[in-house]
């Protein structure tokens, strides 16, 4: 079977468990006309890319607490522009990572015209968001503890997992910028972000203009990690220079009025 056809299947299956909330492996297997061998290792693959829950014999919806508002559906022009001069920055057979996040979620419907991509997540709605794109890219999550604040998995075993990688660019956002520090955040739980920036040989700032400037208590990555700064076309250019003063290449993506 091909590889599109297998694709296809395991979006149905998907759809199929989101609509019972719970299958058995039988079920599918005569609902989609395979063998139960077969329908395991898709309920496996589903299942590593944080779409479904296995349970023994079968598959289970993902809880409605983990899955939120699609955060796609609510791009604003500014967010748009700095995800295509992001993804502007992206060559094909290229294995990034995507953090999670509103602004770096505005990235991945500009994926669809790249091919050959590998693209590691932490973010279950940026999975689903991975998975809807033709051609679909190899996605890999980190797994982890589900941390609700973020909206997305954080700790020791997602930090292990991203070790075992090694990555061509590092996607991120930030609640604010400290031009003279880096990437601050609200969020205490900044290991997870440092490990990401460790594993990338680029790293890419992704964050509206109107929170440069903006200091908050935890520095997440300082300048000397990050490669690039892309932003909307908002930022003032005394703090576009004091940023490229510390070695950081800046971006500014031109909006749409």
């Amino acid at each position: 079977m091909s590889k599109r056809n297998t694709q296809q299947r395991r979006h149905n299956i998907v759809a199929v468990v989101n609509q019972l909330g719970e299958v058995s492996v039988e079920q599918l297997a005569h609902q989609f006309e395979t063998s139960e061998v077969t329908v395991r290792k898709d309920l496996a693959a589903l299942e590593t890319a944080g779409l479904l829950l296995r349970r023994f014999g079968g598959a289970l919806a993902l809880p409605q607490e983990v899955i939120s508002d699609d955060p796609l559906h609510k791009i604003s022009r500014f967010k748009q522009a700095i995800g295509q001069a992001a993804a502007a920055q992206i060559k094909d057979y290229q294995r990034i990572v995507i953090d999670s996040g509103r602004t770096t979620a505005a990235l991945v419907p500009e994926l669809k015209i790249k091919r050959g991509l590998v693209v590691m997540t932490n973010a279950l709605n940026g999975a689903e968001a991975l998975r809807q794109l033709e051609p679909e890219p190899t996605i890999l999550m980190t797994g982890g503890t589900w941390d609700p604040h973020s909206g997305s998995f954080q700790g020791q075993v997602a930090e292990q997992v991203l070790r075992s990688y090694d990555f061509d660019q590092l996607f991120i956002g930030a609640d604010g910028i400290d031009v003279e520090r880096g990437t601050t955040t609200f969020n205490e739980l900044i290991g997870l972000s440092r490990v990401m920036a460790e594993v990338a040989r680029e790293v890419n700032v992704l964050v509206e203009a109107d929170k440069i400037g903006r200091r908050i208590p935890n520095l997440e990555l300082p300048w000397a990690k990050v490669t690039r700064l892309i932003t909307d076309n908002r930022l003032a250019e005394e703090l576009r220079q004091q940023i490229e003063s510390q070695g950081v290449q800046v971006i500014c993506a031109p909006t749409q009025a």
